[in-house]
């Protein structure tokens, strides 16, 4: 894999455009993953780093990293404190209303493995996410046994609580499941994606943060580009507008 793409370096932190695909740091869950984003930007910069927050593995885009434990903890304090606004966005199957907000509670996901002593009779905890639809397009292709077309939106989400899967989740509970997403998602969408435009991976990307800067207390943005494979159902030939 090529050089990280860095989209933000001070004496305290650096954020990354981290690829779909790529781990944050070694797992023995992945044990065939041989490339992890913590120990790249190591070698890459040349200084240790610290992850203060979690990006999924199939998820793209903005990763922050602190150069030092004391920034890493109080950047871990923002992040707890709900004081970091995270914006991402994704294509979804269907035509999502305009604007809106998800208030639906979550039960706690455990891996079989890594939380196998964890409580499973948890409360569902509560999880809040905020959507706007940027763009939608249909497709002549009757990709679902109940519709003769196919039809996509391209939204932004900004989540205000932090959950496992929360996007994922949040979105197939409104019954437009993100494609590409094999957990929680839509086996005959995700195949014609894979098949029609070569899309074989998650469309959801980390595309803005926003954070006072707990060292220097400026206001610091962040900001990755809608990666391109994103828009490629919405300038298709054959797409019908809306």
């Amino acid at each position: 894999m090529s050089e990280l793409s860095l989209l933000f370096q001070d004496p305290y932190f650096v954020a990354i455009d981290k690829p779909a695909g790529l781990l944050v740091h070694r797992s023995w869950i992945a044990s065939e993953a041989k490339e992890f984003a913590l120990q790249m930007l190591r070698d890459q910069i040349g200084q240790r780093v610290y992850p203060v927050h979690r990006l999924d593995r199939p998820t793209s885009g903005i990763l922050l990293f602190a150069l030092d434990s004391d920034s890493a903890r109080q950047m871990g304090e923002c992040f707890a404190n709900r004081e970091v606004h995270k914006m991402y966005h994704a294509v979804v199957r269907g035509y999502l209303p305009e604007h809106g907000q998800i208030d639906y509670p979550l039960t706690e996901q455990l891996d079989k493995i890594a939380d196998k002593q964890a409580s499973t009779d948890k409360e569902a905890q509560s999880a809040v996410t905020d959507y706007m639809t940027l763009e939608r397009v249909e497709l002549p292709y009757e990709v679902s046994k109940q519709h003769t077309t196919a039809r996509y939106s391209l939204v932004k989400l900004s989540p205000k609580t932090g959950r496992k899967h929360q996007l994922r989740r949040h979105m197939a509970h409104l019954r437009h499941p993100i494609i590409g997403d094999t957990s929680h998602g839509d086996g005959r969408q995700n195949r014609f994606f894979r098949q029609h435009f070569d899309l074989q991976r998650l469309l959801l990307a980390a595309t803005g943060m926003e954070f006072t800067h707990p060292i220097t207390k400026q206001k610091i943005h962040i900001q990755s580009e809608v990666p391109a494979e994103f828009r490629r159902p919405f300038q298709a030939p054959d797409a019908i507008r809306p």
